[in-house]
């Protein structure tokens, strides 16, 4: 009789990872990265972050809007 072979370790007899294993590696990773991203986005600190630069981003277009008005003469 002979022996089952053993499951798959994702790595061959030297000891060199397969490709699958490698793919499914980087999945994983890329999945949790996209998670945590998610995550924080959500958060309450990154909503008020996020208010903040939008309200010091519109104050700085009207400080240049301000300034092209000036230098145009009117």
């Amino acid at each position: 009789m002979t022996e089952p072979d053993p499951a798959p370790s994702g790595y061959t007899d030297d000891g060199v990872p397969t490709f699958d294993h490698v793919r499914e590696t980087i999945e994983r990773r890329a999945a949790t990265a996209m998670g945590a991203e998610e995550l924080a986005n959500e958060s309450a600190a990154s909503r008020e972050r996020a208010e903040r630069e939008a309200d010091h981003d519109a104050a700085a277009r009207d400080k240049l809007e301000e300034i092209r008005r000036s230098l145009r003469g009117g």
